[in-house]
């Protein structure tokens, strides 16, 4: 069931590595949409637009801890691929311990400022009670959230893609299920769909955890290695705290749209909360398919193969361009069917705001694809710094110019939308500019 991704053909064992975390990643952005549509559906328009809001602000919030997991999964495929198991396990013992206590401060402070929060994202009035409803509810998964991303990328660094994957999977048939019992039949209103994730969430988070302990003794930690390493906490740090804060840079700048696009009101948010499932779903192949390059270039890097590396980057290239194509050219085509399964066809003006959004942002998918490859590369070759550099120039440009462009009234709420793809186009420049460097460096 592990991949060994420092041998044998370079695309095959790539794509057989990805493919399950692609298909995991879907099902979660299929939740994702099945959530707002049911919202959409039943709740209406001032629901949607509460619990769209919500979903940004949560991706931030577990985007520290996820961007943690993903830093510490980086040093356990680069021990791995070292075979330096008891360094594996120290690095297990000690990322557990330091991410877990980051989960629990996280926890207290999301519900010591909700109120704090409601206000940052400029919430229209009529929208207030519904979000801090849901927020209340779903702040309570944090703890789960934690569990199943680090096992989840604990397992994907020894190159296990499959597990994570079935207990993604089934978190989401039961979210699903649990969202139409308590909205629809117990008609228990957005604080039934927060109870429903969490939940889910739970089942997943506890699942993957009895699983690795009952399926992989060989990576249970051992009583001689629960310490304390100065040089493997220097390296955990380097790697969680930098990945961390890309990430984190990254959803605080979604996060400052989010408010702006607020401040035009629920008809906008609705639209946006839609239009984002939408688009979030589109690209996610190409997301999991730079996270699982990145554990490629790790087990690579921690073996010394080099060349195998530069390899693969040319492959995973032109793998991300020719997907990305196919996948903008549809969004692109069927931009206002794919609008019209969130909101009902009276909702003529929030369909509008939202085909624009997605045709201007299809148009441009190529461009995160590559900066998702960037991004999984830096990580991996221990230079994750150069992934922060990435995301601040495409996240400043983003937030710069949509406080800008939106400003100019005949550009309006368009501007937000315009201002996305330039700056994944600078990033992508820079990081093509660094990556051509070192290459010539190492030649």
């Amino acid at each position: 069931m592990n991949c060994d991704l420092t041998q044998g053909n370079i695309m095959k064992n790539l794509l057989k590595f990805a493919f399950p975390i692609m298909v995991g990643n879907l099902l979660q952005q299929l939740y994702n949409i099945a959530d707002t549509l049911i919202v959409g559906r039943i709740l209406g328009e001032h629901a949607l637009a509460a619990v769209g809001s919500s979903y940004t602000l949560m991706v931030f919030v577990t985007s520290i801890l996820l961007g943690l997991c993903m830093g510490s999964s980086a040093f356990f495929s680069m021990q791995f691929g070292k075979k330096d198991f008891d360094r594996l396990e120290q690095g297990i013992f000690m990322a557990f311990l330091l991410i877990g206590a980051a989960a629990m401060v996280l926890n207290i402070f999301v519900y010591a400022g909700v109120e704090k929060i409601l206000l940052f994202l400029r919430v229209p009035s009529e929208v207030i009670p519904l979000m801090r409803t849901y927020l209340l509810w779903i702040f309570a998964g944090i703890p789960a959230v934690f569990l199943y991303n680090f096992i989840a990328n604990l397992l994907r660094a020894v190159g296990n893609s499959i597990v994570p994957l079935a207990f993604l999977g089934v978190s989401a048939v039961l979210n699903i299920c649990l969202d139409l019992l308590f909205i629809r039949s117990f008609s228990w209103g957005v604080g039934g769909a927060a109870a429903a994730t969490v939940l889910s969430q739970y089942m997943a988070g506890v699942g993957i955890v009895c699983y690795y302990f009952l399926k992989y003794p060989q990576l249970r930690v051992q009583k001689q290695n629960r310490l304390w390493d100065k040089t493997i906490l220097k390296e955990l740090a380097g790697l969680s705290s930098l990945t961390c804060l890309q990430q984190s840079i990254m959803n605080f700048g979604i996060l400052m749209v989010q408010g702006l696009v607020n401040s035009f009101g629920a008809v906008v948010m609705a639209a946006f909360a839609a239009a984002v499932k939408i688009d979030s779903f589109a690209y996610a192949p190409v997301q999991d398919f730079g996270n699982a390059f990145s554990t490629y270039v790790a087990q690579n890097f921690g073996a010394g193969k080099q060349e195998r590396i530069r390899k693969g980057m040319r492959s995973a290239v032109l793998g991300a361009f020719v997907f990305c194509l196919v996948i903008s050219l549809l969004v692109v085509i069927f931009a206002r069917q794919l609008m019209s399964i969130f909101l009902e066809e009276t909702s003529v003006k929030a369909i509008a705001v939202g085909v624009g959004y997605l045709r201007i942002e299809a148009s441009f998918y190529f461009g995160i694809g590559l900066l998702f490859l960037f991004y999984g590369y830096f990580r991996a070759v221990n230079k994750p710094l150069i992934s922060v550099v990435l995301t601040v120039i495409s996240l400043g440009t983003r937030v710069a110019l949509a406080y800008i462009l939106s400003a100019i009234e005949p550009i309006g709420v368009t501007g937000i939308w315009m201002s996305v793809p330039i700056g994944w186009i600078l990033a992508d420049i820079a990081g093509g500019v660094y990556y051509y460097r070192q290459y010539r460096k190492q030649r």
